[in-house]
This record gives C-alpha cells, structure tokens and sequence, in this order.
C-alpha cells in the first residue's frame, strides 16, 4: 500500500508542468501594452510613420503648387484644411510636413545618440582627465539654451534641411552623454566587467559588448523623449526661417508664414500647430510609457 502511494505521487510529481519563467521582453512588452497613455502614442506613431512613408500616394494635391486664384480659402470640402497665401492646399502640406519632420527627428537623435554615446562612455570608462575635459565641454554646452545654441550652429552652418539636422543633433549630444557616462560609472567595477578585463578584452569591446549593452534602457526611453524635443526644434527652426527652405512644407515653416494672418485665417496656424502637437505628446507619452516598462518596480 504505501508503495503504491509512493509510486502515485512519484507520478503526479511528474505530470506537474514546470512553468519556465516569462523572458524580460516579454515582461516589458507586456507592461507597455498595459499602459494605455503609452499604447495611444505608440498608435499615433505608427500613423505619422505611414504618412511619413505613404503619405506622397494620398495627397489630394500638389502640397508646393499655388493657385493665387485660391488663396486663403476657409476650411471646406474641396480644401479641408484651406489654403494658404499662395493658394496651396494646406491639409496635402501639413501631410507631407510629417515626413519632413519625423525625418529630421530621427536623423539627428541618431546622430546625438551615436556622438554622445562614444564620448560618454569614453569618459565613464576612462574617467581621470579624460573624463574631466570631456563632460567640463558638455556642461558648456548644456549652460546654453537648445534653441540658441542650433541658432548658432544654423547661423555657422547656413540654412537647409541637412544643416538643420546636425545643429539639432549638436545640441542634443551632451545628454546622451551624461546618461551613458552614468550608467558605466555605476556599471564598471561590477564582476562580469572585471572577469572581461581578466582574460585580456581590449577597453573597446569591454565597453560595446559587455558594457552598453547592459545601459540600453535609458537610453532608449531619452531616445524616444529626444526625438520629440528634435521635432519642437526643427519647428523652431523653421519659424524662424531657418530650416527646410521654400517651397518644401515643413510645419514650422509653415507657422512663421501664417503668424501675420493669425487674425484673417487662423486655420492657417491651426493644422500645423495641432501636427506639431500630437507628434510630440505622441513620442512624449510612449517615453513615459517604457520609462516604467524598462523599471521592474514599476511595473507591479
């Protein structure tokens, strides 16, 4: 009797299924999906992306022929978002603004982030002297306000799309800098970096195999944020006149062309000001959104 117990129990021990533990994406996706802020930006996203790509192919009109026969035309059926003072549809401009802009986000995030990434972690790993030069210049550069400072680059560089790129991205170096050097100082002495050094790993491939792979979480969610604060920028730029140059639709371009009809035809500073604004909350809400993602105390 009791080996018949022993063996009955031996069995259910062998029916039981070990559950294997959820992989950390898959914690963090879930998260994500969680967060409902975050999951409206990431929609909102993933619709200027196709406008930014598809958006040439649904364009009722020509966004960069005028029709002064046209212009200024209010809100209608024919024109759903109006014309402008040359008499170009403003809803086939605001449409192939989005690809202007995202563009000019992602390109210079990407270029702060692999410039400010290098010295960051040059300057963690290394410290010393090097480390003193290196983020004394950063701290300069962030004393300077972002928008002054892409001023200067532009006023150095001259206006244009290209231009308006580094100077964004110029401007944003110093704070992925900070953030990587952070992460590596608090990283560095921890054993697998240690063991690396132990069996002959040059510093370079200590710092991007073994080091900056275990950093990626803030600097992905300052990715996702910076590239909101790249597209405020760009539209700065162009308000000003200095970014994208005519007769190309950029929608801070296309503010500073409206402001003095803000009274005449306000729908004209509208639709680009509301672009303007549903991009950045967009990219805004889903950095807070893997900002608690990427956090395991967040998440419960």
């Amino acid at each position: 009797m009791a080996a018949e117990q022993i063996a009955n129990q031996n069995n259910e021990i062998a029916n039981v299924k070990i559950e294997k533990p959820e992989s950390e994406f898959k914690q963090m996706w879930y998260a994500l999906t969680r967060n409902k802020a975050a999951v409206v930006g990431m929609a909102i996203i993933g619709f200027l992306i196709f406008l930014a790509v598809f958006g040439k192919f649904l364009l009722p009109y020509d966004p960069n022929y005028g029709d002064m026969s046209i212009n200024k035309l209010t809100p209608s059926a024919a024109h759903w978002f109006g014309t402008d003072e040359q008499g170009r549809d403003i809803f086939s401009r605001v449409i192939d603004g989005t690809r202007v802009s995202l563009s000019v986000g992602v390109a210079a995030v990407s270029f702060a982030l692999v410039i400010g990434t290098l010295f960051g972690a040059i300057a963690g790993y290394k410290g010393g002297k090097i480390d003193t030069i290196i983020m004394r210049f950063m701290d300069i550069m962030m004393s300077i306000p972002d928008i002054l400072l892409a001023i200067t680059f532009m006023a150095a560089l001259g206006r244009g799309i290209d231009k308006a790129v580094i100077a964004i991205g110029l401007v944003s170096i110093p704070e992925y800098a900070r953030i990587v050097r952070g992460s590596i100082m608090s990283i560095k002495d921890s054993e697998y970096v240690q063991a690396a050094k132990v069996i002959g790993n040059k510093d370079g491939a200590i710092i991007f195999r073994h080091i900056l792979p275990n950093v990626l979480s803030p600097i992905i969610v300052r990715a996702t944020l910076g590239i909101s604060s790249a597209v405020l920028n760009t539209a700065a730029l162009g308000f000003l006149g200095l970014g994208v140059q005519p007769p190309y639709a950029e929608w801070g371009d296309m503010l500073g062309r409206a402001r003095v009809f803000i009274f005449e035809a306000p729908y004209m500073l509208i639709f680009p000001g509301l672009a303007i604004t549903i991009t950045v909350l967009a990219f805004n809400l889903l950095g807070d959104g893997l900002r608690d993602a990427f956090d395991p105390k967040a998440r419960h």
